[in-house]
């Protein structure tokens, strides 16, 4: 299939891409590698497979509504699965705007571009960060969202309310998928991942907040891109059955909302532990107080997303974290 993957240079983007192209499908990727973390980690991670005779790269932003036409035009995409977003709970609190432009915008542009060039399916990136303040684990798409936390929950949350208005007015096939703490090679410098390994190797300290007590649904790289792809394959129908305050399903529209999880939450000090073996080195803890926007647990519940699609996580930290220090380890001897 002709598949366009947005924010295609990006962690999740570039994974889901080369997984793509391995299956012989034509991908279409859009970045507009944005300085929000270095462009040029983002320009590496795309170099992986750029050159794929499948694959086909376009310089710019989802808020351009000019670019986000031509694209649809062009490449007349049958499905498209749109990563693309100003990520980060933080960074949302300092540059409010970026999220506006970007989530809010760049979505509505994807939404436009579906409806007008007949998209089989649509699915896009969610977060966990939509539960909010919820302290009913584990977190189920059946649950409430309506107090997020940070803006940039408040946009993902917006997100689903839009696809769900163009899947009712417009038969539009919409998947949201709400994301768990991922990590993995190539993971963003800016995720506490990369940024405590980076910073164990160099003997610098680690700000661990809520003293290393938060717990969270870590999973691992490959098993989201094993979710996104199963996801992509099921194409949602209306659900006669659904309850009407039911904010994962719908009565009236191809919509769903999937939770994509590990399942099996850690507490951070345990996986700072796992990290410091799979480096072999020991890290500097700066323990600190929660800090604003953030949430003490995260825990998926994925039981609708494994009956409907046949979803299983098959990787634990103890497996997912050596992986990740292995390639860590190997891209910064290459770039030293």
């Amino acid at each position: 299939m002709r598949i366009l993957v947005t924010g295609s240079a990006g962690f999740i983007g570039g994974a889901l891409s080369i997984s793509l192209l391995a299956k012989d499908h034509k991908v279409i990727g859009i970045d507009n590698l944005n300085d929000y973390y270095d462009p040029g980690f983002k320009r590496a991670r795309l170099a992986t497979f750029r050159e794929h005779r499948n694959y086909t790269h376009i310089h710019g932003s989802i808020a351009d509504r000019e670019l986000m036409h031509e694209v649809f035009a062009n490449h007349r995409p049958q499905r498209v699965v749109h990563l693309a977003a100003q990520a980060g709970v933080r960074h949302s609190i300092k540059d409010p705007y970026a999220y506006v432009d970007s989530n809010l915008v760049g979505f509505l542009n994807i939404l436009e571009g579906c409806r007008h060039h007949r998209v089989e399916h649509l699915v896009y990136a969610s977060s966990s960060s939509v539960y909010g303040g919820n302290i009913t684990m584990p977190y189920s798409t059946r649950d409430s969202v309506d107090h997020p936390l940070s803006l940039y929950a408040a946009t993902k949350k917006a997100n689903e309310m839009m696809a769900h208005s163009y899947s009712h007015l417009y038969g539009i096939p919409t998947t949201g998928l709400r994301f768990f703490t991922i990590y993995g090679p190539w993971n963003r410098p800016d995720m506490a991942t990369y940024s405590f390994a980076q910073a164990i190797m160099a003997g610098k300290p680690i700000d661990v907040f809520n003293h290393g007590n938060h717990r969270r649904d870590f999973t691992y790289i490959d098993d989201i891109i094993a979710g996104v792809e199963l996801a992509l394959a099921k194409i949602p129908e209306p659900h006669p059955d659904a309850a009407p305050e039911d904010p994962g399903r719908s009565r009236s529209a191809p919509f769903r909302v999937y939770n994509i999880g590990n399942n099996r939450p850690v507490e951070l000090q345990r996986y700072i532990q796992v990290l410091e073996d799979s480096l072999g080195r020991k890290a500097v803890k700066n323990m600190r107080e929660m800090q604003p926007g953030d949430v003490a647990e995260t825990y998926a519940d994925i039981d609708d997303f494994s009956a409907e699609t046949g979803y299983t996580t098959t990787t634990d930290i103890e497996q997912g974290l050596p992986r990740f220090a292995k390639w860590f380890l190997e891209y910064h001897a290459l770039c030293a």
